[in-house]
Order: C-alpha cells, then sequence, then structure tokens
C-alpha cells in the first residue's frame, strides 16, 4: 500500500457529501469533519439552516418532492455524489403507555423510507462517483436499536421511546439489504452506530448514569464519534460494506 501522510489518509478534497439532519447535534459534527476532510458539504435539514463551512440545503427527508428537488440541485451542482449521511433524526421521550401508532408511522417515515427516497434519489449520482472512488452511504443508527434503554430517568415517560430503537434496529437492516444490492455497482452501505453522546449542559446526574453503564464508565465525545465516521465516508474503508460500527464506549457488550 502507498504510503500516505496522516492528513491525506482520509483525504476527500473534490468528493461531494450530503448530511441529512446537518443542524443536529451529531449532524453539526458530521458535516464540519467532512467539511475540514476537504469535501464539498451539502448541510441538509428542515430548516436549511447554517452549518459552518458547508452549503446549507432545506429539505424535508419525508417528502418525495423535496428530495427529488435536491437531486435535481445536486446534477445540475456537482452531478456526483460520494458520501450519503443519513442522520435525520427528531428527539422524543416516551414509553409504551404513552407512544401512539402515530408515533411509530412518523419515526419509521423518517428512518426508514427517508433513506429509500434518499438513495433512490441519489443512485445514479453515487454510481457516477463509483467509476473513480468508493462512494459511501452511511445510515446513522443507535445502540437502542441493539439494546433497550435501561432505567435511568426518575420518570419512565421521559425516557427513549419504544419506537425509536425499533426503527433503528430496521434501519440497520436496511443497510445491510442495501451494501447487498448496491454492492456490484461499487456503492459501499453502512451503519454507524452511536452511544450515548449527550452533549454539554444536559442534566449532570443523568450523564453520570449513562456513563455508569459502559465499562469506560464516560459518555462520548462527539470528536470519537466523528473519526469513525470519516473512517467510513473516506475511499480507505473501500472494503468495508455491509457493517455496523459500533461507538458506545462498550454499552452494548454487556
Amino acid at each position: 500500500m502507498d504510503t500516505v501522510t496522516p492528513a491525506a489518509l482520509f483525504d476527500l478534497t473534490g468528493r461531494t457529501a450530503v448530511v441529512t439532519g446537518a443542524t443536529g447535534r451529531l449532524g453539526r459534527v458530521f458535516a464540519s469533519v467532512l467539511s475540514a476532510a476537504g469535501a464539498t458539504v451539502w448541510a441538509v435539514s428542515r430548516s436549511g439552516g447554517p452549518v459552518d463551512g458547508c452549503l446549507s440545503h432545506a429539505c424535508d427527508v419525508t417528502s418525495d418532492a423535496a428530495v427529488a428537488g435536491l437531486g435535481r440541485e445536486l446534477r445540475g451542482s456537482t452531478g456526483r455524489l460520494d458520501v450519503l449521511v443519513h442522520n435525520a433524526h427528531v428527539g422524543r421521550s416516551g414509553s409504551l403507555a404513552t407512544a401512539s401508532p402515530r408515533d411509530y408511522a412518523e419515526a419509521a417515515d423518517l428512518a426508514l423510507t427517508a433513506f429509500q427516497r434518499l438513495v433512490g434519489v441519489t443512485r445514479d449520482l453515487l454510481v457516477k462517483a463509483a467509476a473513480d472512488g468508493s462512494p459511501s452511504v452511511i445510515a446513522v443508527s443507535s445502540m437502542y436499536g441493539l439494546v433497550s434503554p435501561r432505567p435511568v430517568y426518575d420518570d419512565p415517560a421521559a425516557g427513549n421511546p419504544p419506537y425509536y430503537g425499533a426503527v433503528k434496529a430496521g434501519l440497520m437492516q436496511l443497510s445491510r439489504y442495501a451494501a447487498a444490492e448496491l454492492g456490484p455497482l461499487g456503492i459501499r452501505v453502512n451503519t454507524l452506530t452511536p452511544g450515548a453522546f449527550p452533549g454539554t449542559g444536559g442534566d449532570p446526574g443523568l450523564v453520570a448514569r449513562l456513563g455508569a453503564q459502559t465499562p469506560l464508565g464516560r459518555v462520548g465525545e462527539p470528536a470519537e464519534l466523528a473519526t469513525a465516521l470519516l473512517f467510513l465516508a473516506s475511499p480507505r474503508s473501500s472494503y468495508v460494506t455491509g457493517a455496523n460500527v459500533v461507538v458506545d464506549g462498550g454499552r452494548t457488550a454487556w
């Protein structure tokens, strides 16, 4: 293998990336790290709010028309897509006692059907990128797609809702299916599964309880997730597809 410097190891100069949910806590981290690696990043969100170093684009990924419009703009601009990060998410709390059928349907639309829309609309752009690269689709799941939440909240209805983990588990399987179908076209599909990344400003007691559930005894820092995403996005992971990369401090090992 050719010798490369650390700075060039994950270089994405000349590549185009789309990150959905880009104005969220983790979405901003994902968009920023891809931009810092040299990619032209389309930061997609419903609001179209600004993300430093990125091209902001308003798009509701639960809308067929809006996603089709995103595809047209990509064709008119770069004509290719090297990295697609499906990270769109709406944070809610709940329990079996409080969740409604509509909650399940909306969660599935945002996680699963939106993935289908995005990959379907950008498929030709990803195929074009495969001619001289290793295009990567990354679905962002959750540790709650692998395990159920432990009771860390004083009020059970304030915890992670049942439909969230259910659709995130489905997204892992959908990613594996897509990896098998798109692999012959040179397109890689993987899942990135974060553990607890609560950010700053939260309840210190809750953060401590979440951290205590991991072998490392702490919650994660955003940069620790960003490096895993950058690996999956770059051609350096060109033989990695159909995988689920878990970054959870060992939470799901217990």
